[in-house]
């Protein structure tokens, strides 16, 4: 007969991490203006070997997956302003001018926040920058919509520090 483990029966501390608690680090962006974003995660690609008559399987190239977030823009300071300042380090659409990577990709950094403000995890996204962006919606008849700025960051990779 089994007998029970008293450590799996008794209670056993446990506090879950939260949605709303986090705060995102990027350059020239203020982190009250980032509204949500999405956890960094990734791909493992399956290379297939063939063995006498069965397939054997190994993992293959690792891909980090893009990360979403979406901004408040404030009127002081502009949200579209600063991510477009961010935006022109990579390509400026007056002069035609392309920058360099090492100037348009940035370390950004996600902590997560513990319930008495500690941090309890903290995320870094190594070699960021914008692949896609929006700069909101206007419309006459919305009385209480808030103007937001969906991102797309692409990054090379990302470290769960904790």
């Amino acid at each position: 007969m089994a007998v029970l483990d008293p450590n799996e029966i008794m209670f056993r501390a446990f506090e879950p991490m939260v949605q709303h608690r986090f705060v995102m680090y990027m350059d020239n962006i203020p982190a009250f203006m980032v509204k949500n974003v999405k956890a960094p995660g990734f791909t493992d690609a399956v290379i297939k070997l063939d063995h006498i008559n069965t397939y054997r399987k190994i993992r293959g190239k690792r891909e980090w997956k893009d990360i979403t977030m979406v901004l408040y823009s404030p009127i002081t300071p502009s949200g579209a302003q600063a991510v477009m300042e961010w935006a022109r380090l990579a390509y400026e659409s007056v002069t035609g001018r392309a920058g360099y990577s090492d100037f348009y990709k940035k370390d950004l950094t996600l902590n997560v926040i513990g319930p008495v403000g500690d941090i309890v995890g903290e995320w870094i996204i190594k070699g960021a920058f914008i692949s896609d962006a929006e700069f909101g919606q206007f419309d006459w008849t919305s009385v209480d919509g808030i103007v937001e700025i969906p991102l797309t960051v692409s990054m090379d990779y990302c470290i769960l520090n904790w």
